[in-house]
């Protein structure tokens, strides 16, 4: 099945949770936010969110600095 990832389309296996995703992305040591169309996904819920066709998600990484 296919989701979008930042605008790149990726394809997964069906019933993957979207922490699964993240985990692939390499995120894991980073601050990062997750919106999947247009909704926050927080922190605790990765686990339990279950990527569906067409799903867009938005990863943005914090970046420290001043």
């Amino acid at each position: 099945m296919n989701i979008i990832v930042n605008g790149q389309l990726l394809s997964i296996h069906p019933n993957t949770a979207l922490s699964a995703v993240i985990d692939n992305l390499n995120l894991k040591n980073q601050r990062f936010a997750v919106e999947v169309n247009g909704e926050i996904i927080t922190r605790s819920l990765h686990n339990q969110y279950i990527m569906q066709e067409n799903d867009k998600i938005e990863i943005v990484v914090a970046v420290g600095g001043g």
